[in-house]
């Protein structure tokens, strides 16, 4: 392989689904929820540097301070684990939104350190790098071998499920709105769910509307009405199902056949694609 430069494509997720069921004694949530991974992706170069490590960001803006970036975090992590490899110079395309409850931050987390295993021939397996990329985020784990899964505890531990979404046309929308993890988690109430999450995915996704739900949305949507406006007009559009993403501000529509509504939504950042 040429170490000197190496591309990648970091794609994002979907929640189908989130419920949370407790609140843990360290103060975290314990939830349960389906990712599935979605062909969005943001472009990663990875090459030599010279002195440090550098990541360089294009495409959507991030807000904060360039060096608190995950990026850079796995890049660290690496070399506080003990692994040794040159200086690195990372250039990273942003095309998923931030704050929009699809896990792109998260994935180009976990794709650094796969990534930088591969280019270095790192003594990692799978586990090893889905342990490591856990300190960085509850869900990146999700992201060393996205696949469809089962995620229970923070997120944290996972299963593959046999989920096949092949042929559905899938319809994104991100307002302007950002939702923290604080507020998302201000507002829920944990509670064992009515149904069950894995026995819901087994039904025909046109079931899934009035058995699957996630959480957040009751009291999220309460303080941004505009989230549930765009869930109904999905479904007014022939949505079979919709929902909000994790904790938000995303909301999905999965169609039969490709959506006519993107005009609808031309303020908003918008994604339509086939699973």
């Amino acid at each position: 392989m040429n170490k000197s430069s190496y591309s990648i494509q970091t794609g994002c997720k979907l929640n189908l689904g989130l419920n949370i069921v407790e609140r843990r004694p360290d103060g975290y949530h314990n939830l349960q929820t389906i990712f599935y991974p979605v062909p969005l992706f943001d472009e990663m170069v990875i090459r030599e540097g010279k002195d440090e490590d550098v990541l360089a960001l294009d495409g959507r803006p991030l807000e904060g301070d360039v060096r608190d970036n995950l990026v850079l975090k796995a890049v660290q992590l690496l070399r506080q684990e003990g692994f040794s490899f040159p200086p690195l110079c990372i250039d990273l395309k942003k095309v998923i939104p931030s704050g929009a409850g699809l896990g792109g931050g998260s994935s180009d987390a976990a794709c650094t350190i796969r990534s930088v295993a591969r280019l270095y021939d790192l003594p990692l397996n799978e586990e090893q790098m889905k342990v490591l990329a856990g300190s960085l985020g509850a869900d990146c784990p999700f992201f060393v071998n996205p696949r469809p899964s089962y995620a229970e505890g923070i997120g944290d531990v996972l299963m593959p499920v046999s989920l096949n979404l092949d042929g559905w046309y899938l319809m994104l929308v991100k307002p302007d709105v950002h939702v923290s993890t604080r507020e998302a988690y201000a507002g829920v109430h944990p509670h064992q769910p009515s149904c069950s999450l894995l026995e819901t995915a087994k039904s025909p996704v046109e079931q899934w509307r009035d058995r699957m739900v996630n959480d957040f949305e009751e009291s999220i949507f309460a303080n941004h009405p505009l989230l549930a406006e765009i869930k109904q007009e999905l479904y007014r559009h022939g949505a079979a199902y919709a929902s909000m993403s994790g904790s938000g501000s995303t909301i999905f529509g999965l169609f039969r056949s490709r959506p006519d509504c993107e005009q609808l939504f031309a303020e908003h950042f918008t994604f339509v694609c086939t699973l």
